[in-house]
């Protein structure tokens, strides 16, 4: 039986195991040796490196070139006509559906402030037909349009929600009629043209300046229209002479002379002599204020002559020319004949 006993090799005497002989190891293989990469760069690799440090070259890889390659498909994509034509129609369709939406028509206009004259004139300058879409009205333009009209000074337009386009306007208000070669027009407080006029009595009420550049100074006839408050029943007008001064036109032909400039205290001197010493009511047709030292006073006809019969010289003629006595004699029986 012991043949049959596997451990019966490794027992000593007295049946112990014998002692187990360490089993040398296999000796380990040789490591590979790996080869170190070389950091250092290429020559390509640097170059390309020190490029991509400059700005322009980096702008120029990251926006000219996509830029560029978008731009080529697009221009490719384009130049066929029929995309070009489905491309355009679908845009304006789109546009279109946009604009004419209900939030966008304008249905209605209202305007506020202005004459029928002027309120006609209005709608007829309104660019398309109401109604039609807020984007076809353009209000800057339609704004510079209105405030040609010389009888219009400002306009409000705007479009309020309800697709009603509104205008509140205010015109200019008439204060004096000017008279020139061409006819006669009515100006407002600044000179402005307002409308022309036909003849004197279609604004009766309004005092009149008379010459060439009067618009041009309306501000300061309305001033001195204001300080003729004593003679203003007898004030027929104001004259322009070369476009430089006035003349302040009377009743019974009278006329004071104003100088170009401080012709306000020149009128106020001439209505205190009047006050003090009643001179515009002798017969006295011009008075001459232009130089505020030396006022000069031209006597009318009746009192020339009078003071010519005085002397025992021939009357005056109304262009100034001495009288025939025998005709003036002959001229004073038929006026006794007929009285």
């Amino acid at each position: 039986m012991q043949g049959l006993n596997p451990f019966s090799r490794m027992q000593g005497e007295g049946g112990r195991p014998a002692p187990a002989r360490p089993v040398p190891a296999r000796p380990a293989p040789a490591q590979q040796r790996v080869q170190r990469r070389d950091p250092a760069p290429s020559r390509l690799a640097y170059r390309l490196n020190r490029m991509m440090l400059r700005p322009i070259v980096r702008r120029l890889v990251h926006i000219g070139i996509p830029a560029f390659l978008a731009a080529l498909v697009a221009g490719i994509w384009l130049s066929d006509e029929t995309r070009r034509a489905n491309l355009t129609g679908g845009i304006d369709g789109i546009v279109d559906k946009v604009q004419h939406r209900e939030a966008f028509m304008v249905k209605m206009m209202t305007i506020e402030g202005a004459s029928p004259v002027v309120d006609k004139g209005l709608r007829a300058m309104v660019p398309v037909d109401l109604p039609a879409s807020s984007f076809d009205i353009d209000l800057d333009t339609l704004r510079e349009r209105v405030l040609k009209l010389d009888a219009v000074e400002a306009v409000d337009l705007r479009i309020k929600p309800g697709g009603i386009l509104s205008a509140v306007v205010t015109e200019r208000v008439p204060v004096v009629m000017w008279r020139h070669a061409r006819g006669i027009e009515l100006l407002d407080k600044t000179g402005h043209r307002v409308a022309s006029a036909t003849s004197r009595e279609v604004r009766g009420d309004l005092p009149i300046i008379a010459g060439e550049g009067a618009d041009r100074a309306a501000a300061e006839a309305l001033a001195l229209i204001d300080a003729a408050g004593p003679i203003l029943p007898r004030l027929r007008g104001l004259e322009r002479v070369g476009e430089r001064r006035w003349d302040v036109v009377l009743d019974r032909g009278q006329r004071i002379k104003l100088p170009a400039e401080d012709a306000l205290q020149a009128l106020e001197r001439a209505i205190a002599l009047d006050r003090a010493q009643s001179m515009l009511d002798r017969d006295i047709a011009v008075i001459d204020l232009r130089h505020a030292a030396r006022p000069v006073v031209r006597l009318g006809l009746e009192a020339q002559n009078a003071i010519r019969v005085a002397r025992g010289q021939p009357k005056l003629d109304a262009n100034g020319q001495p009288i025939d006595p025998e005709i003036a004699k002959k001229t004073d029986k038929n006026s006794k004949n007929n009285g």
